[in-house]
């Protein structure tokens, strides 16, 4: 429980709320709102003695992506919701807070990070020790089931059974919450970066033409589907034949991307029947009433909500503003520090 001393030092500090993404990071400020929304990506430059240096972080970072030449690489320290590079995810982190933080202020601020389900002890104490190096006074760790919920609108806190479905970017996060705590979870690493990559592979493999990520990701999101559509959907893309080497543009339709992400999905499908199969009797009672509801990203692909709603036979609803709901679960925790989990805090 907080201590007066506690709030009246709270008076004086900007306590911030991080989701750190695979895809995006976002920074919640208390009081006002979300402050930035960028691309989880840093650059990094080779310099003459060998040694990596920083050269961009966030956007400007992202837009060097595919880009670069060949002493300049472009990297997403998070991957497949895990962090790949510990070293360069604290470069980040302390870039973020640094970014934000109002040096005006003389009391550091006590920081939220918002993290995959599962994540391990090691990555738990790197991604602190990264915020308290930037200057953090305190740092708490929220899972993201639990801040996909809040920012939702669910009753976290009440002894009901409430399911979420978060599919990020690089991992789906599933679980069923009731009185604030994570009654069952699972964590799969298949969300939109395997979405993306599973349309470059279909596209390489059908039409022998080689594109980037990048591409792939606005193929899905203007004509990704996970269900026939009522009306078919076509859009003409640029990439390398990989017979010729020459670049080549074609056209390719909703029906294609409903066969390359035919897999992914089906994964996702199976993860939730697999969650849904261990929920207590009691709660799933209420899950039956309350439906299941959508989060993040993957929750805007064309037609996932009723594949998942034929699937396990239960309403299934995609959260208003899904792409920001863990972000502003993550937020509103601010007012609530003391009711994030211990044990994940310890």
């Amino acid at each position: 429980m907080a201590t007066i001393f506690d709030k009246i030092i709270g008076m004086f500090s900007n306590d911030l709320a991080i989701d750190l993404g695979t895809a995006n990071t976002i920074v919640t400020i208390k009081g006002k709102g979300i402050v930035i929304n960028e691309p989880s990506v840093v650059a990094l430059k080779t310099t003459k003695n060998g040694k990596k240096k920083v050269l961009a972080i966030g956007k400007e970072a992202k837009d060097m992506v595919g880009k670069t030449h060949s002493a300049i690489t472009a990297i997403r320290p998070m991957k497949d919701g895990v962090i790949a590079d510990f070293d360069i995810t604290q470069e980040m982190i302390k870039y973020f807070i640094k970014k934000v933080h109002n040096r005006n202020t003389f009391i550091s601020p006590r920081v939220i990070i918002c993290v995959p389900y599962g994540l391990t002890q090691v990555e738990r104490k790197a991604v602190k020790e990264s915020a308290l190096s930037a200057g953090a006074r305190e740092v708490y760790l929220i899972e993201e089931p639990m801040a996909a919920a809040i920012g939702a609108g669910l009753a976290t806190q009440e002894p009901q059974g409430n399911l979420v479905v978060d599919i990020g970017g690089g991992t789906t996060e599933i679980g069923v919450i009731s009185l604030g705590g994570l009654v069952v979870s699972k964590s799969i690493r298949v969300a939109g970066d395997k979405f993306d990559r599973a349309i470059v592979d279909y596209i390489n493999k059908t039409y022998s033409l080689q594109i980037g990520e990048r591409t792939a990701e606005e193929i899905k999101i203007q004509i990704g589907n996970a269900i026939k559509l009522e009306k078919e959907l076509k859009m003409f893309i640029k990439g390398k034949d990989r017979i010729t080497g020459l670049l080549n543009t074609i056209e390719i339709s909703s029906e294609d991307i409903r066969e390359a992400l035919k897999e992914p999905v089906k994964e996702v499908g199976e993860a939730l029947k697999q969650v849904i199969e261990k929920t207590p009797a009691d709660l799933s009672s209420d899950i039956v009433e309350n439906g299941v509801i959508l989060t993040g990203g993957g929750a805007l692909l064309k037609g996932l909500d009723k594949y998942l709603r034929d699937l396990i036979k239960l309403p299934v609803f995609v959260a208003e503003d899904p792409l920001l709901a863990v972000a502003r679960g993550t937020g509103k925790s601010l007012d609530n520090i003391e009711l994030l989990s211990s044990e994940l805090n310890e």
